[in-house]
């Protein structure tokens, strides 16, 4: 089932891919590695749905989760090198109802590397309210900070995408997937936020992992306060805000929801990463230099670990390692898809998959990374 280009020195990268298939669990899957801006690696196997009636091909869309929000921050930094924004600008400067609450000196670089300290939405939301833009900004704006601003901070799992997109949407009258288009169109890179209607037979069902459901009715949250209640309501206010129960239909793929719906192919990950290497391309190399250097690190009460987050990337760490070099930078989503760049190795990559399980790091992508280097 497996299909697609793999250059002859990269043989033990079609082999992890494969084994992927036979020993790991994958049910649909595609991989590329551009090499110094060549493609070097172009694959893919298995089932874009759970019957087992699509096969996945090299042009298979699928929601790849987190690995969407560095690509919205890129659209924030193109802000930052065009003189629109500056990192150390209050949000509340092109936001003002942002102030609330006692927010008003937060920055866009807390913004983007998840000290914003609204990692959550305190007010109660429906399903309905996720697909209206001007319902979830304004809420988020309303959200008074879980904890002192420049204190801590927490991975904002679903709020930074509205965060960071409305920054866009009040900077430049665009929304983030409309600014989007405008890059990824100029270097053929096949990633949304919002597929279009009539794109939507490329795109593969996401599986959930049985045991990563939850029942969400059994929960009273009145008996949670603190970091407790701020984790639950972070994935679950609304109730589909991580995906959970829209993931596959019509309306959740069109919508944007930069940090969780994004969607694409292995390849369009791999051509953006690949083009943010090009010096001022997509960014000017002092900024990118910046935005995937730790800029904030500790312990995360979301992620239950110390972690270090940069200006919307994550750069490489012994924990999560994208291989053996000091500057790669990138962003893992959730069930395994990843996209990074490895700017000593001039190396690009794209992977994504749709059987989710509930992380980041996998068996599967960690073997895929572990491939490249053996030969690279």
């Amino acid at each position: 089932m497996i299909s697609g280009f793999c250059s002859p020195d990269l043989e033990p990268v079609r082999e992890a891919f494969q084994q992927n298939f036979v020993e790991r669990g994958e049910v649909g899957a595609a991989l590329c590695v551009m090499r110094d801006g060549e493609v070097v690696v172009d694959l893919c196997g298995g089932w874009a749905d759970d019957e087992q009636t699509r096969p996945w091909t090299l042009d298979t869309l699928v929601n790849f989760y987190s690995v969407g929000k560095a690509i919205v921050s890129t659209l924030v930094l193109q802000l930052v090198d065009r003189g629109i924004l500056t990192l150390d600008m209050p949000v509340a400067e092109v936001w003002p109802e942002f102030a609330h609450g006692g927010k008003h000196d937060v920055t866009v670089r807390q913004a983007l590397c998840h000290q914003a300290a609204v990692p959550a939405i305190r007010q109660r939301l429906t399903d309905d309210d996720l697909f209206d833009w001007q319902v979830m900004a304004d809420a988020l704006a309303a959200t008074e900070p879980w904890w002192p601003i420049g204190t801590r901070h927490a991975y904002h799992t679903n709020t930074f995408g509205h965060l960071t997109g409305e920054i866009i949407r009040r900077a430049t009258g665009e929304m983030p997937g409309e600014a989007l288009r405008r890059v990824a169109d100029d270097i053929d890179a096949d990633v949304w936020i919002g597929v279009p209607v009539d794109l939507h037979l490329r795109c593969a069902d996401v599986i959930w992992a049985q045991e990563s459901t939850i029942d969400m009715s059994g929960i009273d949250t009145s008996t949670l306060e603190g970091d407790a209640l701020m984790n639950l309501l972070a994935h679950f206010n609304p109730p589909g805000y991580s995906s959970i129960g829209l993931v596959n239909t019509a309306r959740w793929r069109s919508t944007q929801v930069p940090s969780t719906n994004g969607h694409g192919s292995a390849r369009g990950l791999a051509r953006f990463y690949s083009a943010l290497l090009e010096p001022d391309r997509i960014l000017s190399p002092e900024l990118l230099a910046a935005a995937t250097r730790p800029q904030s690190r500790g312990p995360c009460p979301i992620l239950g670990d110390d972690v270090a987050f940069g200006l919307g990337f994550t750069p490489t760490t012994p924990r999560r390692a994208l291989g053996p070099n000091p500057r790669s930078f990138g962003h893992f989503g959730t069930g395994g898809a990843l996209g990074f760049a490895d700017p000593d190795a001039g190396i690009a990559v794209g992977y994504v998959m749709n059987h989710v399980i509930p992380r980041w790091q996998s068996t599967r992508n960690r073997a895929l990374i572990d491939s490249i280097y053996t030969v690279s």
